[in-house]
C-alpha cells in the first residue's frame, strides 16, 4: 500500500495589533476644567470686571496650549494627521499675526485687532481759509462756547438747550464726518471752531477744524509721538481755549500756548524737564486749568513739583506744590469749606493745593494705584466725591477746618456701587449717577448704597443737559436717557461710529461733536419744540 502522506504542522495564525482609539480623557479633563475655572472666575464678583477678562483669557490661552500638546503628543492619533494637524495650527498663527495688529483695547481690556494695511487718509490744512474772519463764528443763534474738557466750569453739567426725546420721528442729523489722527483728546469750541488734538504720524498736532463745516483751519504740529498696544497712540488732553488764546497739553509733556486763530505758537513748555518726572504709561492726560491767568496742570514730579503753574501771558513759571505722582485726571477748581482750591487725582493721594500758591491743604489717601481719571463731584459747600474704576468704587469726602485752622478730609463713605474709570459722573438732588465700570447706575449720596444698575454701555462719555443725559457709550452709539432715582430711562439711540470710543463729547447749542480715535463728526440734536 502506498504511504500515507504525511501531515504537516498548522502553521500559527498571523495577526496584527489592533490600533488604539484616541485617548480622549486627557482632552475631556481640560475641557470641563477650563470650563469650571472659567465659571468661577465669571462669578468671582469681588474681582474687577476688567481683571475677569484676563484671567479668562490666562485661563483659555493655557487651556488651548494644554489641548495642542495633548492632540501633538498624547492623542494615539495617526502620525502624520497629528503633525499635520498641528502644523497647520501654527501656520495660521502665524498667518493671523502677518496679517492683523492689536489697535489697543477696549475698556474692559478685549483686544481689539485691525488689518496691517488700513491706512488713515486726514483731512489737510485748508489753504484758501480765512482765520481771522472764521474764528468770528457763523450764523447760529444758539451757538455757545465749550472752552474746555466737560464745558465751561469742568462738571459736564450743562443747563440746556432743551432737547427733543423723540428721534424716530426726528433723528439727530449728520452734519459732517471724516476721518481724523489718533487721540482720546475731546474738542473745545469758541467762536465757531472746534479744537482737539491728534497723533498724524510722527507728529502731535492741535488742530482746529471749522464747526459748521468740518474743515481743517489749521494745524500745530511737535515733533514727538505717544504711542503702546494697550494704551493706543496720540495725546490724551482736552485744549482749552480762553481769551483768544489755546493752551495744550501733549502725552509726553508739551504745554503749548497757541493763538486760536492762527495757530501760531505763543509760549511752549516741556512738563518732563520743568517738573523731573517720568511720563505716566498712559501718558500725560490732565487737560490744563485756567485760573487766575493761570495755566496749571499736573505735572507729577516730585519735590513739590507735581502741580505746576504758568502765567498765562507768557509761559515763565508761577508756582508748584505736592508731590504727588501724575495719574490721569484734570486739575480742577473748587470751593469747599469756605476756601477755593484746586483738587488733583494723584497716584495714591488725592491731593488740595490753594489756587493762589499751589501750597498743598489737605491730601486723603487712595488705596487704588490702578489710573483714575473721573473729574471729582463737588456735592456741596464741604463735600465732594471721587470715584476710580477696576473695581474700586468711590469716596464722599467732608472738607472741614479743624481748630488749628489747616484744613482735612474725612470720609464720609466708601461705596463700591459707582466705579467710573474715566467716564462723567454726576450729582442731583441728592444721588449720584454715571457709569460703575460700564453699566449705568445710580447710588444714594447718602451712603452710597446702590438704587439701581442697569444698561451695559461701556466706557464711554456723557454730559448732562438739562434733565436729559447724552452718552456716547464705548460702541460709538449715542444714546438718550433721563435718569431718575428710580430708573435710567433710555428715550432713544442713534448710531455714529462702529469702532471704540472713549473722547468725551462736545456740546454748542444743537451741534454735538464727537469723536474717538479714528473719526470725527458733527451731529445737529432735534430740540423741543
Amino acid at each position: 500500500m502506498p504511504a500515507a502522506p504525511e501531515m504537516s504542522e498548522p502553521h500559527p495564525a498571523i495577526t496584527t495589533p489592533a490600533r488604539r482609539g484616541l485617548r480622549w480623557w486627557p482632552a475631556v479633563l481640560i475641557l470641563v476644567g477650563t470650563l469650571v475655572a472659567v465659571a468661577v472666575i465669571r462669578l468671582r464678583d469681588d474681582l474687577p470686571f476688567q481683571q475677569r477678562n484676563i484671567n479668562t483669557a490666562q485661563t483659555s490661552f493655557v487651556a488651548f496650549a494644554l489641548l495642542l500638546l495633548w492632540w501633538t503628543l498624547l492623542s494615539r492619533a495617526p502620525k502624520r494627521l497629528r503633525l499635520g494637524m498641528t502644523a497647520g495650527v501654527l501656520a495660521l498663527i502665524v498667518l493671523v499675526v502677518a496679517l492683523f495688529r492689536i489697535r489697543g483695547v477696549s475698556g474692559d481690556l478685549v483686544p481689539i485687532l485691525e488689518p496691517r494695511w488700513a491706512k488713515r487718509v486726514l483731512p489737510a490744512p485748508q489753504s484758501n481759509a480765512s482765520p481771522a474772519s472764521a474764528f468770528q463764528g457763523f450764523n447760529n443763534s444758539m451757538q455757545t462756547d465749550f472752552p474746555q474738557s466737560l464745558g465751561p466750569d469742568r462738571t459736564g453739567v450743562l443747563p440746556g438747550p432743551k432737547l427733543a426725546t423723540d428721534w424716530s420721528s426726528s433723528p439727530p442729523k449728520i452734519l459732517w464726518r471724516q476721518k481724523i489722527g489718533g487721540a482720546w483728546s475731546g474738542f473745545s469750541i469758541a467762536g465757531g471752531r472746534a479744537f482737539t488734538q491728534e497723533q498724524r504720524g510722527e507728529d502731535e498736532c492741535v488742530t482746529c477744524y471749522e464747526l459748521a463745516t468740518g474743515r481743517l483751519l489749521w494745524s500745530h504740529a511737535d515733533k514727538t509721538r505717544y504711542a503702546t498696544t494697550i494704551a493706543g497712540e496720540g495725546p490724551r488732553a482736552t485744549p482749552t481755549v480762553v481769551g483768544g488764546r489755546l493752551f495744550t497739553l501733549g502725552a509726553t509733556g508739551f504745554l503749548n500756548c497757541l493763538d486760536a486763530a492762527t495757530g501760531k505758537g505763543v509760549w511752549s513748555r516741556n512738563l518732563a524737564t520743568d517738573a523731573h518726572a517720568k511720563i505716566p504709561e498712559w501718558g500725560l492726560v490732565g487737560s490744563p486749568l485756567l485760573v487766575d491767568d493761570r495755566v496749571i496742570v499736573s505735572a507729577g514730579g516730585s519735590a513739590n513739583k507735581s502741580l505746576l503753574a504758568y502765567r498765562a501771558d507768557d509761559g515763565q513759571f508761577a508756582w508748584s506744590g505736592g508731590s504727588g505722582e501724575a495719574n490721569y485726571g484734570s486739575p480742577f477748581v473748587a470751593t469747599l469749606a469756605g476756601v477755593r482750591q484746586i483738587l488733583v487725582f494723584n497716584t495714591l493721594v488725592i491731593t488740595s493745593h490753594d489756587a493762589a500758591t499751589g501750597a498743598v491743604l489737605w491730601e486723603h489717601r487712595w488705596t487704588s494705584a490702578n489710573p483714575s481719571a473721573a473729574v471729582p463731584v463737588v456735592v456741596d459747600g464741604t463735600r465732594v466725591v471721587f470715584s476710580s474704576g477696576y473695581g474700586f468704587g468711590s469716596d464722599l469726602l467732608e472738607i472741614r477746618r479743624k481748630p488749628n485752622g489747616k484744613l482735612a478730609a474725612t470720609r464720609v463713605w466708601h461705596s463700591t456701587r459707582m466705579k467710573s474709570k474715566f467716564a462723567h459722573i454726576f450729582a442731583r438732588d441728592g444721588f449720584l449717577y454715571g457709569l460703575d465700570d460700564g453699566i449705568f447706575a445710580c447710588v444714594d449720596l447718602k451712603d452710597g448704597s446702590l438704587r439701581w444698575k442697569e444698561g451695559r454701555y461701556g466706557h464711554g462719555q456723557g454730559l448732562l443737559v438739562g434733565e436729559l443725559y447724552l452718552l456716547m457709550a464705548e460702541s460709538g452709539e449715542l444714546v438718550l436717557l433721563r435718569p431718575t432715582p428710580d430708573a435710567p430711562q433710555e428715550l432713544a439711540r442713534f448710531r455714529v461710529f462702529n469702532a471704540k470710543t472713549w473722547n468725551p463729547i462736545a456740546l454748542s447749542g444743537d451741534l454735538l461733536l464727537v469723536r474717538n480715535d479714528q473719526e470725527a463728526a458733527c451731529l445737529r440734536l432735534p430740540l423741543a419744540k
